[in-house]
Parts: C-alpha cells; sequence; structure tokens
C-alpha cells in the first residue's frame, strides 16, 4: 500500500492507493476530514468504434456514509440524484481533455463517498482521487490534475471551506487545474466583479499545484507500466483527395448564415467526396466523411483566425440580434419569451407556497433540508430539428438547469421577506448554442413578470475559443458549430454589478489567466448589452401579481395557541383550508402562513385563525353562528368553544315577539361584543351594527331589558327555550346558583358550573 499524509487548507489530507479495488486498473482513495471518496477506473483493450471518445463517470454517495439508511419503500440507493450528476459532470468535464488524442478504448471511471463527516463535500476529493487513479493506472493520461473549492469570508479567500462557511461567502466556485494551466471552472456568486473572480483563480491554482505536488510523489513510490495503444492513422493519399475536393466548398458550405442550411451544405460535401473517391476507396465511406470533417475544422478555425469574421457574418464580440416577449402565457404566474438568434427559451415561473418546497434527504446533512426555489431546463428533439429517443431528464439538462438556477437565485430575496415556492421552467424551442443562457435571460424576464421583488435583472452569454499556437481570438454568443469546433465553452451570467455563476468547459489541455481575463472582460460587455436589451422590454418587476398566483400573508399568534389551530390530528387546520381553500402552516413560533387564490378566500381564512386564536375585544365586531334560542334571546359562537348572548332587545330595532323571528339555529350572522360581565359572561348585539331606522321612537323598558315588561310571556315560558331542559336554560340565563357562570368562554357541552362533562 501506498500512502501519503499531510495538512492541506488546515485539515488533514490522505492519499492512499494499494488497499482497496485492487483488480481495477487503478484506484485510490482520499480522505479529509472526516470525509473519504474511492475511485476506481477501468478500461477496454480494444478500441471503440464509435466517433468520439467513450468516458463514463460515475459517482455515487452511500448513504452508509453518514450513518443514514435510504428512505422510502426501497432501501437501497437507487438513480443518482442531481447532486451526483453534477458531481460526475465535474469530473467528466475535467479529465476529458487530458487523456491523449485519438485515444479510443473505452473508460469507465467510479467514485464511492464512503464517509460523509458533513463538513467538508467529497465532490472536490473525487476529482483529486480519480486523477491519482488514474495516473497510478495502465491507462494513458497526460498528467495529475487536482480540484478545489474556493470561497470568500470577510474578503479572504478560503480554500475548501466547510459547509458552514460557505453559508456566509459570497462565492462558491469549483476549479480544477494542471501545473500549468485551468481546465475547469463551475460556481456561483453573489454579484462578484470579474477582476475579483480571476484573482481568486490564481489564489485556487496555487492549492491546486499543491495537490498535484503531492499526488507526484505519492506516484514516486510507483505505478504501474502505461498500456500501449495504436493512434488510428489514415492514409496519406485519401487524405490528400479529400482535402483537394472538400477544401473550398466547405469554405462555402460553413458561411451560409442560416444554421440548417449550413449543416445541409457540409452534408452535400460529404455525400460529394464519398461518392467521388468510392472508385478508388470502397471500404472507406467512415473515414471520408471523418475527413471532411476535419477539414470543415480547420476551415472554421482558419477563417475566424486569418478574418475575424465568423460564419454567421458577425464580428468576434457581436451579439446575435435579440427579441423578447413578456407576459404572454396568460394563466401563468409570470413568462417571457427570449429569443437569440436561432435560440429560443420559452420560461414560465409558477409561486408556490411553503407546502410546495422540495424537500431532500442528503449525506452532508444530519437532518432533511427544504429547496424553495429551482430552475428546470428541458432540451427536446425538435428544438434542433432533430428525431432521437426520449430517456427521462438527460445529465445536460440537469446542468444547464443547475447552472441557469445558479445565475439567479443570487438576486432572490429571502424566503422570509418573500415566503413563497418559486418554479422556474426553462423549455428550448429553438437551439443554435448557448441555449442555458437564454434561459438565465428568460428566467429574469419571467421573474419580473411575475412581479418577484428581485433585485436585479440577470443575463448571461456563452464565449467561445478559438486558439492555435499562440493565435487565438475569444468569440461572444457562440453558434453550436463554433461550440463544436472552437477550443472552449465558457458561460458568464450575472447583473450590471457583477458575476452570479460562471462555467468553463475546454478541449485543450489548458487555459492561461491572461485568455480568462480577457475572456470574462469580453463576457461582461456582452452581458451588459444584453441587459439592455432586456430592459428595453421589461425594466422591473410589475407591480402586482398575477391575479392566478396565490396571495401569502402571515400573522403570528401565541405558540400557547398552536394546538388550537391544528387540533387533533390536524383535524381543525384542514378544516380551515376544506372550507375556504386557502392553504395554512405553522411553524413551531406561531409564525401562520395563508396563501390563498383571491381576497375572500384568504380574509376568510385570515378570520377564522384570529378567531381560533385570539382573546375576544370588547367593541369588535365578529361573525359567528347561531348555536341556539331562547325566550330571552339566542346564544352565538364567534370563536370555537367562545359563545356569548344575544338579548332578544339586541335582535334588531324595535320590538322583537320571539327570537326565532329574527334568527333560527345554524344561522350566520354579524354581532358586535357589547361588554364581558364579571362572570365572564359575553353580551353580544346585532342591532348596533344596523342603523336605527329615521323616525322609529325611543324603546320603552330600555337597555337590556327590551319590550314591556306586562306583554312579556309567564316567566316560566320566558326563560324554558324551543326545545330546551330547564335547568340548561336557566344555566345558561345566569339563574344557576353554581360558580361557573354563564357560556362566555366555555365550549358547549360543559357544565358551567362544574367542568364535568354532560352525560
Amino acid at each position: 500500500m501506498q500512502r501519503i499524509e499531510r495538512d492541506f487548507a488546515g485539515r488533514r489530507l490522505v492519499i492512499e492507493t494499494g488497499r482497496m479495488a485492487k483488480q481495477a486498473a487503478g484506484s485510490a482513495v482520499v480522505q479529509f476530514g472526516d470525509t473519504m471518496v474511492l475511485a476506481a477506473v477501468t478500461v477496454s483493450e480494444t478500441q471503440s468504434p464509435l466517433p468520439f471518445f467513450p468516458l463514463l463517470v460515475e459517482y455515487k454517495e452511500k448513504s452508509y456514509a453518514a450513518g443514514k439508511i435510504p428512505g422510502g419503500f426501497i432501501k437501497r440507493e437507487g438513480r443518482p440524484r442531481d447532486e451526483e450528476i453534477l458531481s460526475a459532470r465535474i469530473i467528466d468535464r475535467s479529465i476529458r481533455p487530458l487523456f491523449p488524442e485519438g485515444f479510443k478504448n473505452e473508460v469507465q471511471v467510479f467514485i464511492y463517498v464512503i464517509s460523509a463527516d458533513q463538513e467538508n463535500d467529497a465532490d472536490v476529493l473525487a476529482l483529486v482521487a480519480a486523477s491519482f487513479a488514474l495516473n497510478v493506472s495502465r491507462i494513458p493520461f497526460l498528467a495529475p490534475i487536482a480540484c478545489v473549492r474556493l470561497g470568500r469570508l470577510q474578503e479572504k479567500w478560503v480554500i475548501n471551506p466547510t459547509f458552514k462557511q460557505l453559508e456566509y461567502s459570497d462565492l462558491d466556485v469549483v476549479i480544477a487545474g494542471s501545473a500549468d494551466s485551468i481546465v475547469m471552472v463551475e460556481g456561483g456568486a453573489l454579484e462578484v466583479s470579474e477582476e475579483d473572480i480571476v484573482s481568486g483563480l490564481g489564489v485556487a491554482h496555487r492549492a491546486i499545484n499543491e495537490l498535484i505536488g503531492l499526488q507526484n510523489e505519492l506516484l514516486r513510490q510507483g505505478r504501474a507500466e502505461k498500456m500501449s495503444w495504436v493512434k488510428s492513422e489514415q492514409d496519406d493519399t485519401l487524405v490528400k483527395r479529400v482535402k483537394e475536393l472538400a477544401d473550398g466548398k466547405i469554405k462555402d458550405a460553413l458561411n451560409q448564415r442560416e444554421k440548417h442550411e449550413r449543416i445541409g451544405a457540409v452534408e452535400t460535401v460529404k455525400r460529394e467526396a464519398i461518392v467521388a473517391l468510392t472508385e478508388d476507396f470502397p471500404d472507406n465511406a467512415k473515414d471520408i466523411a471523418l475527413l471532411v470533417a476535419d477539414v470543415e475544422y480547420h476551415g472554421l478555425r482558419a477563417q475566424v483566425l486569418d478574418t475575424g469574421e465568423r460564419v454567421d457574418g458577425r464580428k468576434a464580440s457581436e451579439v446575435r440580434p435579440i427579441t423578447i416577449e413578456a407576459g404572454l402565457l396568460p394563466r401563468a404566474h409570470g413568462s417571457a419569451l427570449f429569443t437569440r438568434g436561432q435560440t429560443q427559451a420559452l420560461v414560465a415561473v409558477t409561486l408556490g407556497t411553503a407546502n410546495d418546497v422540495q424537500r431532500l434527504d442528503s449525506i452532508d446533512d444530519s437532518a432533511e433540508t427544504t429547496k424553495s426555489f429551482m430552475l428546470h431546463y428541458n432540451f427536446p428533439p425538435f428544438s434542433t430539428g432533430e428525431v432521437r429517443p426520449m430517456r427521462g431528464t438527460s445529465r445536460r439538462e440537469i446542468g444547464h438547469g443547475n447552472l441557469a438556477e445558479r445565475a439567479i437565485q443570487g438576486v432572490m430575496p429571502p424566503f422570509e421577506e418573500f415566503p413563497y415556492t418559486v418554479r422556474i421552467v426553462s423549455d428550448i424551442l429553438e437551439s443554435n448554442g448557448s441555449s442555458s443562457m437564454a434561459s438565465v435571460c428568460g428566467g429574469s424576464l419571467a421573474l419580473f413578470d411575475a412581479g418577484a421583488p428581485v433585485r436585479a435583472a440577470v443575463a448571461g452569454v456563452a464565449m467561445g475559443l478559438i486558439k492555435e499556437g499562440d493565435r487565438y481570438a475569444i468569440l461572444t454568443d457562440i453558434l453550436g458549430t463554433e461550440d463544436h469546433l472552437g477550443d472552449m465553452d465558457f458561460k458568464v451570467a450575472g447583473t450590471d454589478r457583477g458575476i452570479t455563476s460562471i462555467q468553463m468547459d475546454i478541449k485543450v489541455q489548458g487555459l492561461d489567466v491572461k485568455i480568462m481575463r480577457e475572456a470574462l472582460a469580453q463576457a461582461k460587455e456582452g452581458r451588459l448589452h444584453i441587459l439592455a436589451e432586456m430592459k428595453k422590454a421589461l425594466a422591473e418587476p410589475r407591480a402586482e401579481m398575477s391575479q392566478y398566483a396565490p396571495r401569502i400573508e402571515t400573522l403570528k399568534i401565541s405558540p400557547e395557541k398552536i394546538g388550537d389551530l391544528i387540533g387533533p390530528k390536524g383535524k381543525t387546520i384542514r378544516g380551515i383550508q376544506d372550507e375556504t381553500g386557502a392553504e395554512l402552516t405553522v411553524d413551531d413560533s406561531g409564525l401562520v402562513t395563508i396563501a390563498a387564490v383571491g381576497g375572500e378566500a384568504m380574509e376568510r381564512a385570515r378570520a377564522m385563525v384570529k378567531a381560533l386564536t385570539a382573546e375576544p375585544d370588547i367593541g369588535a365586531t365578529y361573525e359567528g353562528t347561531v348555536v341556539s334560542t331562547t325566550a330571552f334571546g339566542a346564544f352565538v359562537e364567534i370563536m370555537p368553544g367562545t359563545e356569548g348572548l344575544v338579548h332578544i332587545s339586541e335582535l334588531k330595532h324595535g320590538r322583537t315577539e320571539k327570537t326565532e323571528d329574527v334568527v333560527k339555529k345554524g344561522d350566520r350572522v354579524q354581532v358586535k361584543l357589547l361588554e364581558r360581565d364579571e362572570r365572564g359572561r359575553l353580551r353580544l348585539s346585532m342591532k348596533a351594527l344596523v342603523p336605527k331606522p329615521e323616525g322609529m321612537p325611543e324603546e320603552s323598558g330600555g337597555g337590556r331589558s327590551g319590550g314591556d315588561r306586562e306583554s312579556r310571556p309567564p316567566r316560566r315560558d320566558r326563560e324554558q327555550g324551543e326545545g330546551e331542559p330547564r335547568e340548561r336554560v336557566a344555566a345558561e340565563s345566569g339563574a344557576s346558583d353554581g360558580d361557573g357562570g354563564g357560556r362566555g368562554g366555555e365550549s358547549r357541552g360543559r357544565r358551567p358550573g362544574g367542568g364535568r362533562p354532560r352525560r
């Protein structure tokens, strides 16, 4: 077993090989703190017939790593989570450029997270482990690489910050690099300047070199002999003939302005070359097509470097024409159609409640976490005019959605200020490069259309690079062809103040800081141009949200009243939701969140919550239910379990012969609370809420008695309500000698004087 141990970024770092997975072509275990990852790599013995290098990277977080058992019915790890796919993509994009050109033996890289201390992220360790496993194996690989995460706390750079530190950091960027250059960048920031990003990359690269030094030191202890392989070479005569046939035609084909015309013209050149050379090279049709593609590759690059003109006629720093339509979907809470050249994104925003948050179970957290902002990116085949099988959400869609989500998340208001779950969906309807950045622009506009109080508009642009030796050209807003035939796809998104998301993939072995600085400066120019176009369409968030979006209000109740609001097994709160159509949630502090579409539902739900949890206020008006009638008035429940008496004289202006002439049991009525007597009983009035008819004489008897005493029925009839036992009427009217008093504040079905339930 080979092992090396050092202090790195203030924690213990261990790299070892030869203890686990010894039958793989190469393996390594990397430990940082108590987080451990295992990398194992294998290679096929024969070359693949595919026209590309078949590399597979699988990243798997084992639940046992954090002492957990997977939730749900199936108690084993299943399909990869989004976070695992994103980590696998980081590793794939970092190592792919460092396999030798022409090497096409299938390679598989497996990463297992086997211990998680819930402080240190495993993804950056995984790339170090993969690099060492490849270098110690027989698989050809150009040189060790390493990866670090960069944060910044109080203006100080932090290498591999802990999860807790990242909560206070203004950026979270993963950087991979070789000894002399950067090979991959991925991360987000809170409107950080371009110069700060470049400065941070320099800090990260020094840490990367420290990790590469550790790998080299361990590799000197022993490594496998590299496997022999032969790069496929084309017949020199065939290469020359194809170049003679295709060179001039490819130049004309490449300069077709429209995407499908350009693709069709290139395919025509391939077919003509195959037909022309079939007689002399009958078994080389695939080779001829590949050689024509090679002519196309060199033709596009030479044109850009020699003339500065791109295949669609633009200059290097020019952005394609932009058109924007906002609010085009009448029922969506916010929407935008963003079109840039031949790339088009239809983006819609949905505002939900706290019940709509995504619940996440991760080995990086001891408890379940939630996510209230998400962006989903969809890339259907028709967006490129293709027919291809549909096999669910692809890794590319997950990666592009995460990039766009991170770009916008930095300007979203805190959940406490805007208590909505926000879901953005970007459907790509046309694609010719930079569809993820179109999703950023469309998502920002759709949020403005939804009336979300975001801090600023966000735009994104994809940068490209053509590099031959010391000559290079940086391209703004690249086409699909320029992405395919170029050396870099560098996506930068942000506001007019700074960067919020960044991603760089390259096809060469690395980029120096000088080119990255120039690319970031040119990207800023493009981003500011796009933001200006967006401002013309929608300069700020709309003042009002969609009428179809839920309105959310909060109110505070006493924590002691939470049980009253929820009720037994949630019966009470569910009843409010069923009756009003509103959604209610309450947290342990007593903060009640009410969400409803429409003001009436909101008002009713708010009133019911207040009725359940508030104490009656003298002079306040309540809507209640008549629970019983008597000869002397009606008992009305104004809050659950809280009733008061509307005396017959308070039912209406003028004389009332019989209570049932005005109200009946079950009626909903508006009442005013006049007073609470010394025994806690509530005296209510209906007539106090109705203006006295003009010309009506003053009522005789006055006050609470109401009417002429001589015209009253005998006391027995007056006190015994319709269908009520005499003893209940006496108790409810205060005639009982019990010390419990009347019904005010008591729940129905309990003795006013004692508290034992009635049988």
